[in-house]
């Protein structure tokens, strides 16, 4: 055995361990998807606020109740104790985690099954753990703190007052929350109370710690028993203004994709009858047994990936970045954004440098590798594939979501990009998600991945293991079936067109349709 392929055994193990290990560890964080839900929740209530000003409001009234139903409030109200729960057992996860790790002795590993490739707990690995977990707990006592303080709102506003004032009371007796939630608490009761008690300071702290519906409905409140007129006559103008743009953002959020989706499942009802009519002439069967002519081995498949990708982005770049004075201030989301693309940069120049490096002895290639064709018709087969993957995508993710639980992890860019308001960060965010990852992700899995399997595996056998292998190269275990469903439609296109523009156009559709969707839920939040 030479040298090298010890290194590259050596190295693919530290890959699978390290990936592993990521994987393991996005277990014990909350999916993204929750978080979501509660942002459409809330843009919803915005919504249902909305009142016709004159006949010429008829249609956005109709537009309202199609969107929002007849009870806005207790599906708002079902949806927030559902959060609640799924908050609360998290929090009792993490402080049992915590709990654990502080009993054990400092030679014990962290995790009691840790992965075979996982190395043992040190001190450093240990405190590092412990700061991540009390990172964890902050930030879910924060997020029931403030799930709290807004369900007693929707039971107030549903006449449920005694239940009301027993979710602001139990918030006020916790001793892990922010001591404004309390004093918030404490003023929402005091506006719903009979007769009603106000805190001198109720106004700051609804400002501060409340936020759209919520905060315009306890303001709408404070200044009814205050009797500022003035005052209640602006913040009344301002929650019919934000209301109104609620009702137009979820009409485009949630027109566009059902239509999309409603063309593409007619697409793949179409393309399915047509090959059961048709066989081996239909579309779907284009190409659908031609294999790439692939000069050379497995190795060389290991290298690209071990080395240039998985290495590359958990290794080589993070360690770059650590050792140069890039500040990254947490409140600075530019920052954060220019930092993110930078490092995706940097990963895939150093993945596709190894790519070319690796090949560059078997140019000229056979036809067919890595082809770009403007006069194809990729274009029809990337938006038709981008029509049809969201059905299938919604399918699998609905079931997803009962399996996992609200567990998982997720790729912290949603986050970023959902809770970003800054213009110039969501267009760096979009540079990121919609330009870079397609052109990179493509070339690597669909252009260079996906046909060298066909050395080994027939075409559809090359089309679910690249697709598989994408969706880990995500590191969130909840994200594993979904990305594998995505990424085999991307495969179908990219085999049956033999174009790379057209799984390219997929992928920044999908990303770019994700980033719209969170930039104008998050625009409706603030």
């Amino acid at each position: 055995m030479t040298i090298k392929r010890l290194l590259l055994i050596l190295m693919t193990l530290v890959a699978i361990g390290s990936s592993g290990w990521s994987l393991f560890s996005s277990w014990q964080e909350p999916q993204f998807q929750s978080r979501l839900e509660l942002y459409q929740t809330n843009i919803g209530l915005q919504a249902q606020a909305w009142q016709p000003e004159d006949s010429n409001d008829k249609n956005l009234q109709g537009i309202q109740e199609a969107i929002l139903g007849d009870k806005p409030l207790e599906n708002a109200t079902k949806q927030y104790q559902e959060a609640r729960k799924s908050v609360q057992t998290n929090l009792d996860k993490a402080k049992n985690q915590l709990a654990t790790l502080r009993s054990q002795p400092q030679t014990i590993p962290i995790s009691p099954k840790p992965l075979p490739e996982a190395p043992p707990a040190t001190n450093t690995s240990r405190e590092v753990q412990q700061k991540k977990i009390q990172q964890s707990l902050q930030q879910l006592q924060k997020l029931l703190g403030e799930l709290d303080l807004r369900l007693g709102i929707l039971q107030a506003q549903q006449g449920q007052t005694d239940t009301a004032f027993k979710t602001w009371t139990d918030l006020q007796q916790r001793s892990d929350i922010n001591p404004e939630f309390g004093e918030t608490a404490a003023a929402l009761r005091g506006l719903w109370s009979n007769p009603a008690r106000l805190l001198p300071n109720a106004q700051q702290l609804i400002q501060k710690n409340l936020e759209g519906w919520f905060r315009s409905t306890a303001l709408v409140q404070l200044y009814q028993l205050q009797q500022r007129q003035e005052a209640l006559l602006e913040v009344k103008a301002t929650a019919q203004e934000a209301a109104t743009q609620a009702l137009w953002k979820l009409a485009i959020i949630g027109t566009i994709p059902t239509l999309t989706a409603f063309i593409g499942l007619m697409l793949l009802i179409f393309l399915v009858g047509q090959f059961m009519v048709k066989g081996k002439a239909a579309l779907l069967a284009q190409n659908a047994d031609v294999p790439w002519s692939t000069p050379w081995d497995v190795e060389t498949i290991l290298q690209v990936f071990v080395l240039g990708f998985f290495l590359m982005g958990q290794l080589f770049v993070p360690l770059l970045l650590s050792v140069i004075p890039i500040p990254r201030p947490a409140g600075n989301v530019r920052i954060q954004a220019v930092y993110v693309l930078i490092s995706y940069l940097l990963v895939a120049s150093g993945a596709l440098l190894v790519l070319y490096y690796s090949i560059k002895r078997f140019f000229p290639l056979p036809e067919f590798w890595f082809r770009f064709r403007f006069q194809d018709k990729w274009f029809l087969w990337g938006f038709g594939g981008y029509c049809a993957a969201l059905p299938i995508v919604v399918i699998v993710s609905l079931i997803n979501q009962q399996l996992w639980q609200g567990q998982g992890g997720s790729n912290p860019l949603l986050q970023l990009a959902l809770e970003s308001q800054d213009s110039v960060a969501l267009g760096i965010f979009f540079s990121t998600a919609a330009i870079a990852a397609p052109l990179f992700e493509e070339l690597l899995f669909r252009g260079f991945l996906l046909p060298s399997i066909t050395r080994y595996l027939p075409v559809w056998g090359a089309i679910l293991v690249s697709s598989l292998l994408f969706a880990i190269a995500h590191l969130s275990l909840s994200e594993i079936l979904p990305l594998t469903a995505l990424g085999i439609v991307l495969g179908v296109v990219y085999t049956r067109s033999r174009n790379l523009l057209a799984p390219m156009l997929l992928h920044s559709l999908w990303n770019s349709g994700t980033l719209l969707s969170l930039f104008l839920l998050g625009k409706s939040n603030g």
